[in-house]
C-alpha cells in the first residue's frame, strides 16, 4: 500500500472521479456523449471509443490533483495505455490522481429487496494483477431497494467479506452498497444500513481500513459517525441518478462527505465539442462538484 496515496485519500481536498462504465452502462455513456450505437460494429470498437473519450477527460488540463483526488478506473481502461503508460501509471505518475478499480461484475436478479452481487471469477489473479499495476484499492457496488433488513445485512456480509479477501492483496476496498434513491421509506433503509455497517466494522482486525460509496442520504449528516470512525479512511457519494446540481446541492449539506460522481461529473460533455470547449465544461464541472465537497 502507498502511504502518501493513503494519506492523500484520508486527508485530501477534493473528491473521485468515477470514469468506470462497464459492458452494460458504456453505451448509455458514449449516448450522452453524442456518440450513437451505429458507430460501433463490435464490442471492442465500443470499448476502444469510450477509452478514448477517458483518455480525453484524464489528459485535460482542467483534470487535475487539485481537485481530482482519485479516480475509478473499469479493467479495460487499467490494462489500456494514456500517452503511452498504463492508465494507472499515468494517473499517478503525471498528475499524482489515486487509480482505484473497479471489480465487480455486475448485479443479482432482486431478492429480499436487494441486488447482491454477482461472484467474481479469479478474484485473486484480478487483485494480484491490480497490486502488480499500481492501482491503490477497489470499489465493488450493491444495490438496495427495500428496508428489508435480511436483504440489507446480506449485502452488507458480502461487501464486507469481499473487503477482506481485497485488504488481504493490501489494497484498500471502496465498499458501496447503493440504496436507490427511489426505495420506498429510504430513511428506514439508510438506517438499517448503518447499523449494519457499523456490525461489519467490528469484524476487521486491527488497522484494517476501509472506504464506503454511499447514496447522499435523505438526511443530512447522517453519516456523520462512519466520517469519524477511525477505521474508515473516507466516506464518498455517488450522484445516484441525481442531476449534477441537485447532487451538488444535496451533498453540501452533508460535512466530510466527498463526491464520487461519474455520469455528474461528464454531464454535458460531447465528442464534437472543440478542445477548449470540452476543457471549459469539465472544468466548471469539476470546480462545482469540488465546492460541494469542501463542505
Amino acid at each position: 500500500m502507498n502511504d502518501e496515496q493513503l494519506t492523500r485519500m484520508g486527508h485530501g481536498a477534493g473528491f473521485i472521479a468515477a470514469l468506470d462504465q462497464s459492458g452494460g452502462s458504456t453505451p448509455r455513456a458514449l449516448a450522452n456523449y453524442g456518440i450513437t450505437e451505429g458507430a460501433w460494429q463490435t464490442e471492442d470498437e465500443m470499448f476502444d471509443l469510450v477509452h478514448r473519450m477517458r483518455t480525453r477527460v484524464i489528459t485535460d488540463p482542467a483534470f487535475t490533483a487539485d481537485h481530482i483526488l482519485a479516480a475509478i478506473l473499469f479493467q479495460r481502461t487499467m490494462d489500456s495505455e494514456v500517452e503511452g503508460l498504463p492508465t494507472a501509471a499515468y494517473l499517478w505518475q503525471r498528475k499524482r490522481i489515486v487509480p482505484i478499480l473497479k471489480i465487480d461484475k455486475g448485479l443479482q436478479d432482486a431478492q429480499g429487496g436487494v441486488r447482491l452481487m454477482k461472484p467474481i471469477p479469479d478474484v485473486d489473479a484480478v487483485l494480484g494483477h491490480a497490486a502488480e499495476g499500481g492501482i491503490f484499492g477497489t470499489k465493488e457496488r450493491s444495490v438496495i431497494l427495500e428496508p428489508q433488513t435480511l436483504g440489507i445485512r446480506s449485502i452488507v456480509e458480502q461487501q464486507f467479506d469481499l473487503a477482506r479477501t481485497v485488504l488481504a492483496h493490501d489494497l484498500v476496498p471502496i465498499l458501496e452498497p447503493e440504496v436507490d434513491i427511489h426505495a420506498p421509506d429510504r430513511e428506514v433503509a439508510e438506517t438499517v444500513l448503518l447499523t449494519e455497517i457499523r456490525a461489519g466494522l467490528d469484524t476487521l482486525e486491527d488497522g484494517q481500513r476501509v472506504i464506503f460509496k454511499l447514496t447522499i442520504p435523505a438526511r443530512p449528516d447522517f453519516y456523520a459517525p462512519l466520517i469519524a470512525d477511525p477505521r474508515v479512511v473516507r466516506v464518498v457519494a455517488l450522484s445516484g441518478g441525481y442531476s449534477r446540481d441537485e447532487a451538488c446541492e444535496r451533498l453540501a449539506l452533508n460535512h466530510g462527505l466527498i463526491a464520487s460522481f461519474s455520469r455528474a461529473l461528464l454531464e454535458g460533455l460531447r465528442a464534437d465539442q472543440s478542445d477548449e470547449e470540452f476543457s471549459q465544461t469539465l472544468g466548471a464541472s469539476i470546480e462545482t462538484i469540488a465546492r460541494a465537497s469542501a463542505s
